[in-house]
C-alpha cells in the first residue's frame, strides 16, 4: 500500500488562522509532521506559533517548498481551496472539510481527473504513517509503526480499527479513509506494506483492483 504521507512531506495547512486550523495544525507539527505554512488570504505576514501565515498556496509552495496541503476552511471556501492547491502543483492534498456541496465537489473531480495532485477526502479524518507523518486528524498517539496498511470508508473506523491493532501489538505502515482520488494499485504491497486491511461496505465492488495486488515477502 502506498505510503502518501512521509517525513519529506512539507505541510501547508489551508485556514491555519481559524480555530480548527490552529488546533490541527500545531497536533500535526506535535506528531513530527514537518508544517511548513499555512494559508489565510489576508493574513499574508502573521504566524501561527512560528509557521509563516501567506495569502496563496503558491505562495508557499514558492516560498516554503511545500508539496502537501491540509484544508480545513468552511464547506462554501473548500472546492476553491483545494484547486488553488492543485494549481500550485501541490502533490497531496487532504480535506478535512464536511457538508461540501455536491456540485463542488463533482466540478472538483473534473478538474483533477488526469492531473498529478492526488485528492484524499473531503469529510474524511486524513492520513497518517505512524512514526513519520500525520495529516488530518487522526489521533497519533493510537497509533504504531508497522507494516500494515488500513483502507476504511469509514471515518470513525479508522480510529477504532487502529486502536485495536495497536492493542495486538500490529503496526501500521499508513492508514487513510477510501474516500480519495488514489487508484485501487495504490492498495498493493509495497516494501513498507505487506498486507492491507481493507473496511468497505461492499469489498467486492473492488476485488478485481484487490487480485491485481501482491503480498511481498
Amino acid at each position: 500500500m502506498a505510503v502518501i504521507a512521509t517525513k519529506d512531506t512539507r505541510l501547508v495547512v489551508q485556514g491555519i488562522t481559524g480555530r480548527e486550523g490552529t488546533f490541527h495544525a500545531l497536533r500535526n507539527r506535535a506528531y513530527g509532521t514537518n508544517v511548513v505554512a499555512g494559508v489565510t488570504p489576508g493574513k499574508a505576514g502573521e504566524s501561527v506559533e512560528g509557521i509563516p501565515v501567506f495569502d496563496s498556496v503558491a505562495d508557499a509552495v514558492d516560498k516554503q517548498g511545500a508539496n502537501t496541503s491540509l484544508v480545513i476552511v468552511p464547506p462554501r471556501f473548500a472546492a476553491e481551496a483545494i484547486l488553488e492547491a492543485a494549481d500550485a502543483g501541490v502533490e497531496l492534498v487532504v480535506c478535512i472539510t464536511e457538508g461540501i456541496p455536491v456540485r463542488d465537489m463533482a466540478e472538483v473531480h473534473a478538474y483533477l481527473a488526469g492531473r498529478a495532485t492526488t485528492l484524499v477526502g473531503p469529510n474524511c479524518p486524513g492520513v497518517i504513517s505512524p512514526g513519520k507523518a500525520n495529516v488530518g486528524i487522526i489521533p497519533g498517539e493510537i497509533c504504531r509503526p508497522g507494516r500494515v496498511g488500513l483502507v476504511s470508508r469509514s471515518g470513525t473506523l479508522v480510529y477504532q480499527i487502529v486502536h485495536e491493532m495497536t492493542e495486538r501489538g500490529i503496526g501500521q505502515s499508513t492508514a487513510r479513509p477510501h474516500r480519495s482520488a488514489a487508484s485501487d494499485r495504490s492498495w498493493c504491497a509495497t516494501s513498507r506494506t505487506v498486507l492491507t486491511a481493507l473496511i468497505l461496505p461492499s469489498p467486492t465492488r473492488h476485488a478485481q483492483g484487490i487480485r491485481r495486488c501482491r503480498r511481498r515477502p
